[in-house]
């Protein structure tokens, strides 16, 4: 009998970026979907539009930089970072506004930095701060689930037209907003939840089953091995430790710890965002660092920070550390004793 002679290394592989980009769009359908049945036909706008967008974007910059295109745009990474993208924005964005945030996300924080691989920052967060910044009104003008929801051809019109709708009549306050300006107003957070339709009744909570829905998407990543489970556990374990320990001093001054988990994109932002292969620490201890750090980040700037909802510009802050948190969380060499380890 004959047997095959074949050279190191022998662990076959055929994962690739593009079926682990496709595994993370598997992941996100669930959370897409109840969010179109909360919010209506603008998210599914958001996210075509961002996909265009991204996808356009690519192509002329690879051009510019003459590179390849098509083997790039079929990796489905601007695909990915465009749906992620799309999934941070209210309904009934402006598509030019979408479109700015796309060209920060796509060209200046992943082409210009070298393409997939080298960019440091997540280019998704990084669309999303340039507008919360730019435009904090038009970020926070959330669809009341409550109200009929506008049709396609409402919500196409409201788009890309000129037309302003009466806001305060089809949108309302984030849970995050809502708890964090009635708390600095004085209020005792049992109040707030007891007035709240959306905090009393879970079943009126629009972002606690968009939660579970991402959460179910982040078990399958798990399952399928495309992310580890540091970076999540640190991040949602480390937030809730603080607000624990905030909540127990003073219940009436600060929000649950529940509430910060279900609230705005904590879940999200563990699984899909934080766990982003490029930006994010590698090393097994790096990464309960740089998720720990995060979660902390999070409530801070919630709590004590200008903005409701802060997982954007957490991952960015510590994406500027992940070089010194894997520097020092290398593991050690198999072979190598500690010493030589230290010397180096």
């Amino acid at each position: 009998m004959k047997f095959k002679n074949k050279t190191s290394p022998f662990y076959n592989s055929t994962s690739n970026v593009n079926g682990i980009m496709l595994q993370v769009l598997y992941a996100l359908m669930p959370g897409t979907v109840v969010m179109c049945l909360f919010f209506g036909w603008g998210i599914l706008f958001n996210i075509v539009l961002a996909i265009i967008f991204a996808l356009a974007l690519e192509a002329v910059a690879l051009k510019l930089r003459k590179r390849p295109i098509m083997p790039f745009l079929n990796d489905l990474s601007a695909v990915t970072a465009a749906w992620l993208f799309a999934l941070t924005l209210p309904p009934l964005m402006p598509w030019w506004i979408v479109f700015i945030g796309i060209f920060f996300a796509i060209i200046v924080a992943k082409q210009l930095y070298g393409g997939i691989g080298y960019n440091p920052f997540n280019p998704a967060m990084v669309g999303y701060a340039v507008l919360i910044v730019s435009f904090p009104f038009e970020m926070s003008q959330w669809i009341n689930p409550n109200n009929p929801l506008l049709s396609f051809t409402e919500s196409f019109t409201l788009i890309f037209s000129e037309a302003t709708p009466e806001w305060d009549a089809i949108t309302m306050a984030t849970p995050l907003d809502e708890v964090k300006t009635e708390l600095r107003a004085g209020t005792d957070y049992s109040t707030i939840v007891t007035q709240s339709p959306y905090l009393k009744s879970a079943s009126n909570n629009t972002w606690l089953w968009s939660s579970l829905a991402f959460a179910l998407g982040g078990a399958w990543l798990l399952y399928k091995k495309i992310i580890h489970w540091q970076i999540p556990a640190a991040l949602l374990g480390s937030l809730f430790l603080i607000s624990s320990v905030f909540y127990l001093f003073s219940p009436a001054s600060f929000a649950s710890p529940l509430f910060h988990l279900i609230s705005g994109a904590s879940i999200l932002g563990a699984f899909f965002i934080a766990t982003d292969p490029v930006s994010a620490s590698t090393t097994p201890m790096g990464k309960i660092i740089y998720g720990g750090a995060i979660g902390l980040l999070i409530y801070i700037i919630r709590t004590w920070g200008n903005y409701p909802d802060a997982i954007a510009f957490s991952v960015l802050i510590m994406n500027m550390a992940v070089p010194l948190i894997d520097y020092y969380t290398q593991p050690r060499v198999y072979g190598q004793s500690k010493n030589n380890k230290d010397k180096q």
